[in-house]
């Protein structure tokens, strides 16, 4: 019941629809008209800007980190965290109070790694950061970084630094984070992916 109870209230949290919300709030734009269709962060500073796209950055990353670490409430099972957080990812993805249209999960996943096991993210993060300034495509960015996650949190739970179940969501959650980039992988052969910066006329 535990862990039920926290993949509830992980999807719940992650059904929680920001970017829709932020577009609501910018003249009523919803921003899946537009550029990837998606709820997300990137789609959102495509379609918005970055002024009004901030608050997209901050929800999504926080309902991953909150629906990771609410389970501290009630249960020190590391699984219920680890249903939490997968769950808030698959409710970005799969919204409950947006139709069922809504991100990839990239933001929301990161948050949810954050909670789970903050020293790990921090090995990541600059592989990250180095990638998308790199390359500047988005994209590709969260695609290796989901790659990378996978294999530094299997690495920690090797070496008993965090349980096996946080590993486990890296690794879901990254391939689901892949799968759902299958178009973005089709313009990144054709070279017709858009860079960070590229803004989408609304």
């Amino acid at each position: 019941m535990e862990i039920i109870a926290a993949a509830i209230v992980g999807y719940l949290l992650g059904s929680i629809p920001v970017g829709l919300i932020a577009g609501r709030f910018a003249g009523g734009v919803d921003v899946r008209d537009y550029g990837s269709g998606k709820t997300g962060f990137t789609n959102t500073l495509r379609v918005l800007g970055l002024r009004r796209s901030l608050p997209v950055f901050i929800g999504d990353y926080g309902k991953g980190l909150a629906a990771a670490l609410l389970p501290f409430v009630w249960s020190d099972d590391p699984w219920a965290r680890a249903a939490g957080g997968l769950a808030a990812v698959f409710g970005h993805v799969w919204p409950l109070f947006a139709g069922f249209r809504g991100g990839r999960g990239v933001l929301t996943g990161a948050g949810v790694l954050t909670g789970l096991s903050p020293i790990a993210v921090l090995i990541v993060l600059p592989v990250a950061g180095l990638i998308l300034k790199t390359t500047r495509y988005m994209s590709l960015t969260s695609i290796l970084t989901s790659i990378v996650a996978g294999g530094v949190f299997a690495a920690f739970a090797a070496a008993d630094l965090h349980p096996w179940a946080f590993a486990a969501v890296a690794a879901a959650g990254g391939a689901l984070i892949i799968v759902l980039h299958h178009d973005n992988i089709a313009r990144l052969r054709a070279g017709t992916e858009r860079r960070i910066g590229e803004r989408v006329e609304t």
